[in-house]
């Protein structure tokens, strides 16, 4: 009995941990697209971005509407953290930052629906087995965002210190480069710390995020599990959920928050020269 439950828990975390995959090729493996991913981020973007879009369409110079205020708010928020950190031109910088905050405030978000309903939904209405409705618990959403701002990143580094200026930085910092005979040797050692800092940065930034949004999704299903057990275990499990639920809100803004820093700080050091 007790072989028998383990398999049926290990079941039902599986059936809710499996993408809606499509392979490219026939082989599958890398070569894979989760469209329940895609989907559901699209949709987000599009609603979240437009929603925003639509406010500062209809925005007035009077006193402003309760939404309109929020907006207001956001905005500003976001521009004194771009401000604070990033002291360039930042016509850019902040609303990719505004954009970055909300989009995966919003993907993170869809921890909070209930799994059991969502995935009855969708193999009711939509007829699809599997659907996982939280994007960033996909470790190729996060690599995507991730690699994204790595792209910014280096692009800005680029174009404000040249392609020679660049590559003069990733061989001379930090030991330097002196005309003597280790110079061959120090600049081997500048390209290995400077290669090994440049891949440590999309790493972090998407694993971090990855990390937090699946170890929530895993304990959001272990907590469902107790409502199987019976009226009691339904009871404790309502309870724990709401708890969880609660805390959850501040996993869920602040990994938003700190993968909107992280986007305007990579940026403002692409500024930097040593």
């Amino acid at each position: 009995m007790a072989a028998e439950q383990q398999l049926d828990a290990t079941s039902y975390i599986q059936h809710h941990l499996t993408f809606l995959a499509h392979p490219v090729i026939e082989s599958g493996g890398f070569w894979t697209i989760h469209r329940d991913t895609i989907v559901t981020s699209l949709v987000l973007g599009f609603l979240t971005l437009g929603f925003l879009w639509l406010v500062t369409r209809r925005a007035t110079s009077g006193v402003p509407s309760k939404t309109q205020a929020f907006v207001e708010l956001s905005v500003e928020f976001v521009n004194d953290q771009v401000r604070s950190l990033f002291h360039h031109d930042y016509r850019f910088v902040a609303p990719l930052a505004l954009t970055v905050f909300v989009w995966v405030l919003f993907m993170n978000a869809m921890d909070f629906l209930p799994v059991d309903i969502v995935a009855w939904i969708f193999q009711n209405v939509f007829h699809q087995e599997e659907w996982r409705s939280v994007p960033t618990a996909d470790v190729n959403t996060t690599f995507a965002l991730s690699l994204s701002v790595f792209g910014l990143m280096i692009f800005y580094s680029i174009k404000n210190k040249g392609l020679g200026g660049w590559l003069h930085e990733l061989l001379a910092t930090p030991f330097g480069l002196k005309p003597t005979w280790l110079s061959p040797l120090l600049v081997l050692f500048n390209l290995l710390f400077n290669l090994i800092e440049y891949l440590s940065k999309p790493l972090s930034h998407s694993l971090r995020l990855y990390g937090n949004m699946y170890a929530g999704e895993i304990i959001f299903l272990l907590i469902g599990l107790w409502a199987a057990t019976g009226v009691v275990g339904a009871a404790f499990s309502s309870v724990l959920n709401l708890g969880w639920a609660i805390f959850h809100i501040l996993i869920v803004v602040l990994q938003a928050y700190i993968f909107m820093m992280l986007t305007v700080v990579y940026i403002s050091m692409a500024y930097e020269s040593h």
